[in-house]
């Protein structure tokens, strides 16, 4: 009987410490857990700050790159509206050497001319009361100060106007030579001073313009 006793005892004692040791390899567990949580949050927090510190480097070299590059295109833009303005400046002082009136009849041409290509730009300055025809004794006759251009021959045609002076004409549909092949007569002249045409004469390119001032002719 004692012996029996002292075998349950055993196997008793034996149960509570296999049952101590349990508990203690489960909280030795837990706390393994614990520990290995709160590192991986540690390295999870460091990786999201090393992140948020690149993300931020990497900003800041996007707004420098951005500013540097908005100051070089206002750069650029401020030198060409300079060269903007210095050829505009001396497209200006080209025509500086001609009088208002040189430049245009030039302007005229450029604009009216029936031939571009002509050789020499002839000026007939006619006065307010002359005929339209001078060969016709019963010419109706203009009424206000008129241009006449013309080429150094019949082919170039000619362009016969008033001036506005706030840069368009009056042209006069009046051929540069009466003949023939242009029908005279009291209607005729009466249409060509009743029908005059406004046309806007446009500044043109200033080289342009200094090309057909070095063909002038002016009779006066």
């Amino acid at each position: 009987m004692k012996k029996m006793l002292l075998v349950m005892m055993i196997l008793f004692i034996t149960t509570l410490l296999l049952m101590a040791c349990s508990d203690e390899d489960n909280l030795s567990g837990k706390n393994d857990n614990t520990t290995e949580g709160q590192t991986k949050n540690e390295d999870l927090q460091d990786n999201t700050e090393e992140d948020s510190q690149i993300h931020k480097k990497e900003d800041k070299s996007e707004g420098e790159l951005t500013t540097d590059g908005s100051n070089e295109t206002s750069a650029e833009e401020t030198k060409k509206d300079g060269s903007n303005e210095a050829i505009e400046s001396e497209e200006n002082n080209a025509l500086s050497h001609y009088s208002s009136d040189e430049i245009e009849y030039a302007r005229v041409w450029l604009e009216l001319g029936p031939n571009q290509d002509i050789n020499e730009l002839n000026v007939r300055h006619i006065l307010a009361g002359e005929p339209l025809n001078p060969n016709d004794e019963t010419s109706a006759n203009y009424p206000e100060d008129v241009v006449q251009l013309s080429g150094s021959r019949l082919v170039d045609g000619s362009v016969t106007y008033s001036s506005n002076g706030d840069g368009t004409i009056n042209v006069y549909k009046v051929p540069l030579r009466w003949d023939g092949k242009n029908p005279a007569g009291k209607a005729v002249y009466q249409t060509i001073n009743e029908n005059t045409k406004t046309a806007y004469i446009d500044p043109s390119d200033n080289q342009k313009v200094i090309k057909y001032i070095k063909l002038l002719n002016d009779g006066n």
